[in-house]
């Protein structure tokens, strides 16, 4: 008859199992632990060592790359701004962070494998799957986000860029013309609403903003163009906004051009200004509504009603008076409207809306809402600046956050619209320049003093003596 075991031997054999089973989940939990920490390990001490060692050299090779990246990102910013904005290097990111998410979610995988997981307790294998489906989840779709963001990214550059050729700095500075145009039926590129150029520091980012009005009649175009050729005494067929449209009518005159509207403008610009355009910017009016969105609003000191409609419809409303954070639409309106006002306040307006978004869009409100900013901006602008040029304005926006903005606006009662005087223009441009660059003394306080305080809704000022924002050394002292 075999001997019955005693009630101790029992238990203890009981306590042995249940501290192995603890041993067995304790290691299971480590080999995911491990895995996070160090991709590879867990597959290295107990699985396939040949996964094992890929997996920690691939690890170690991205962990230096990342490093040397940050090394030299912290000495040259154009390093990363080169990455946000060569399409070749986020293809290769993207295509990076999504391996990284599958090959990571597949050691996480096998590591719970590597757990026996089927040598545990039910309530200790729901523990396991439940630590390692965490695990495995977050990792995966942090990375599959990011390589997301980088695909919007790429998609961005791509549906942004231009064709035309790389150009430098004109005398130390970028000219860049933006053009705004309405969308709709027979308007998107034909008639420019607005033309302003951005003269940008080169350097510094310090930037002049120069507007110009759509009704200037008989203006020189910069000689040696096709159309100084057309019009050799000055252009009288219409308004400078009119220009594209001629050009649009005579395409002929334009052979393998893309867009003979906007290359005709740039040379009206240049005659007119005298400075040479690097590139040009055309901006959806309409589309501006969904940026504004997408950075959540901008703040606008409102200095008297500003209607909601005209235009050739009637008004629905208006934007009350007083510092307010408008959305999308108000914005447009207080930009646009023109009932009750004319076009120099409405030009004020427009840099005033300018010179609050450059000042107020932050970083961190670039990347928490990167998405939507990338699908608005994408939609709202048309332009010839090549992807290649993209790292440096974006450096150069940076540094401008931290500059004042001059502006001039070539307008009455300065300029006489239908007669103007272009060596006087041309004198006007140099010294806003030269101002903002220092080496002109600037406007005096007593001058900024004596504007009246009747407003048009954006500026101090009046049409009789100028409005503050179409000439000032500070844009946002003077709106």
């Amino acid at each position: 008859m075999p001997p019955v075991p005693s009630p101790g031997s029992h238990t203890s054999h009981t306590a042995l199992g249940e501290r192995a089973a603890r041993v067995r989940f304790r290691r299971a939990v480590s080999l995911m632990l491990m895995t996070l920490v160090l991709p590879g390990s867990a597959q290295l001490v107990y699985g396939n060592k040949r996964v094992g060692r890929i997996a920690l050299r691939t690890w170690a090779v991205l962990v230096l790359a990342v490093g040397t990246g940050l090394v030299v990102g912290a000495f040259s910013h154009g390093f990363f701004f080169w990455l946000t904005f060569d399409p070749s290097a986020l293809l290769w990111l993207r295509l990076l962070l999504t391996a990284l998410a599958v090959g990571w979610a597949y050691l996480f995988v096998d590591a719970w494998r590597l757990g026996q997981p089927l040598t545990l307790s039910l309530g200790q294998r729901r523990a396991a799957v439940g630590v390692n489906g965490v695990l495995c989840l977050s990792i995966a779709a942090a990375l599959l986000f990011g390589a997301h963001l980088v695909g919007v990214q790429r998609s961005f550059v791509l549906a942004m860029s231009g064709d035309g050729g790389v150009t430098g700095a004109n005398d130390g500075r970028y000219n860049v013309l933006l053009l705004g145009g309405d969308s709709g039926a027979g308007r998107w590129g034909l008639r420019p609403d607005s033309m302003t150029v951005a003269s940008i520091d080169a350097d510094t980012g310090r930037t002049v903003l120069i507007s110009l009005p759509r009704n200037m009649k008989n203006f020189p175009f910069v000689k040696g163009s096709v159309m100084h050729q057309q019009f050799p005494d000055g252009f009288d067929a219409d308004y400078l906004n009119g220009v594209s449209t001629w050009a649009g009518d005579n395409t002929e005159l334009f052979p393998g051009s893309k867009h003979p509207g906007v290359d005709a403008t740039v040379m009206a610009i240049e005659g007119i200004t005298g400075l040479r355009i690097n590139y040009w910017a055309m901006v959806n009016l309409e589309g501006f509504k969904d940026l504004v969105d997408a950075v959540g609003g901008v703040t606008l000191d409102v200095r008297q009603p500003i209607p909601v409609g005209g235009l050739g419809s009637d008004v629905t409303g208006y934007i009350k008076p007083g510092t307010r954070k408008l959305n999308g639409h108000d914005t447009l309106w207080f930009a646009r409207a023109r009932d009750g006002s004319d076009d120099y306040s409405r030009m004020a307006r427009q840099k005033c809306v300018m010179g609050a978004m450059l000042q107020q869009v932050s970083p961190q409100t670039a990347v928490t809402n990167f998405a939507r900013i990338a699908a608005a901006s994408s939609a709202m602008v048309s332009t010839n600046i090549p992807a290649g040029e993209f790292d440096s304005f974006a450096q150069l926006a940076l540094k401008a956050r931290g500059q004042k903005v001059s502006t001039l606006s070539l307008v009455p009662p300065m300029i006489n619209t239908a007669n103007p005087d272009i060596k006087e223009i041309k004198a006007k441009v140099a010294e806003s320049i030269d101002r903002a660059e220092g080496d002109a003394a600037p406007t005096g306080e007593a001058k900024r003093k004596k504007r009246p305080t009747s407003v048009t809704g954006g500026s101090i000022g009046s049409l009789s003596t100028g409005y503050a924002a179409n000439e000032a050394d500070d844009l946002t002292a003077a709106c």
